[in-house]
């Protein structure tokens, strides 16, 4: 139904709204009015929930529906020097392992009246310091990165800002700010001793040519003690890129025993690879990958891989920017969360 300019009418919801031919964005004072609530109390339900009833920020979300409003967040940054955002940087959406840490980064972050800006840096360094660069001139409340910030200008800036920064999914001796993660030259080094407390020596490596796979494929060589068959591919892994290495491992090593993938995706690939040209798995060729992704458990055989918190990484790195946005001292500033190795069928678990 047509309504006439400038005559009252009541939305489904209750609220009386005024339409006018050259309607103007809706204010505040336009919420508060609506919601049948003081300015104060529509400020305080937007922008610091704790402060009011879940019944009053109810009314006040309707509010916010019934006229359209929408908060000048800039406006507000400016008066409370806050932007309630975090800045979250990962090498690849696409890769499963980074997903359950984006999640509880999230939640944790929503659950505190804050957004999360994502950004995608591409296993690229260059690429990371300009997406750094440009998330600080959105001016946010604190920054989460994945992996370790290696550009001394950028941890320069970071440092000087006094930004709270988390590192996290690896552990450094210099932190920028604050790190939640663990090491990845301890990883390599587990492995490398559950497979050969397996029995099997002929081990190869499919590894990504990023940083923290690199590592820990090198943590993996020393612990054995000598040169493994070993195929790199590009990063981000892929199902794909798991079939090339597979053939280029066995290519090295027709006899190949085992494999450690540095991706649960890279595994799958070897998988798939191993089984098109008559393997068994285990008996065969045995496979451990990284990450214990969601499907890692019901490939099949299903996958023994490296489990890491990802969920715990995202939540404790939350805690620690609401912690200091809210100006509480930070006495445990790096946490190593560790890791475990699952067991499953593909190296004869069950």
């Amino acid at each position: 139904m047509q309504w006439p300019s400038g005559q009252n009418r009541t939305d489904d919801s209750g609220f009386s709204l005024k339409t006018t031919t050259n309607s103007k964005a809706a204010t505040l004072h336009d919420v508060a009015r609506a919601a049948g609530v003081s300015l104060i109390t529509a400020s305080r339900a937007l922008g610091n929930p704790a402060l009011v009833t879940p019944k009053t920020i109810a009314k006040v979300q309707q509010a916010v529906e019934a006229t359209g409003y929408l908060p000048n967040l800039l406006a507000g940054g400016l008066r409370s020097r806050r932007s309630m955002t975090v800045a979250a940087l990962v090498p690849a959406i696409s890769v499963q392992q980074f997903l359950p840490t984006v999640q509880a980064l999230t939640e944790t972050l929503h659950a505190a009246g804050y957004q999360v800006i994502l950004g995608q840096s591409g296993y690229d360094h260059a690429r990371e310091d300009a997406l750094l660069s440009t998330m600080l001139g959105r001016q946010p409340d604190g920054i989460m990165v994945t992996g370790l910030i290696r550009s001394a200008k950028a941890r320069q800036t970071l440092r000087r800002l006094g930004i709270p920064v988390v590192e996290t999914w690896d552990l450094g001796e210099d932190p920028v700010d604050m790190q939640v993660g663990f090491s990845h030259r301890e990883v390599g080094a587990a492995v490398a001793a559950y497979l050969r407390a397996k029995g099997w020596e002929r081990v190869g490596i499919a590894t990504g040519d990023d940083h923290r796979a690199l590592v820990r494929s090198g943590a993996f060589v020393e612990a054995m003690g000598r040169a493994v068959p070993t195929a790199t591919v590009p990063a981000p892994s892929s199902l794909a890129l798991g079939r090339r290495a597979a053939a280029e491992l066995l290519a090295q090593e027709p006899r190949l025993q085992a494999v450690f993938c540095s991706s649960d995706q890279l595994a799958q690939g070897v998988m798939v690879e191993a089984q098109s040209r008559g393997l068994r798995v285990p008996q065969d060729l045995a496979i451990c990958g990284f990450g214990d992704a969601d499907f890692a458990a019901h490939t099949l055989p299903s996958l023994t891989t490296v489990q890491i918190k990802g969920a715990e990484i995202g939540q404790r790195a939350a805690g620690l920017i609401l912690q200091r946005c809210q100006g509480a001292e930070i006495t445990e500033p790096v946490r190593d969360v560790g890791f475990s190795i699952v067991e499953r069928q593909s190296t004869g678990g069950t």
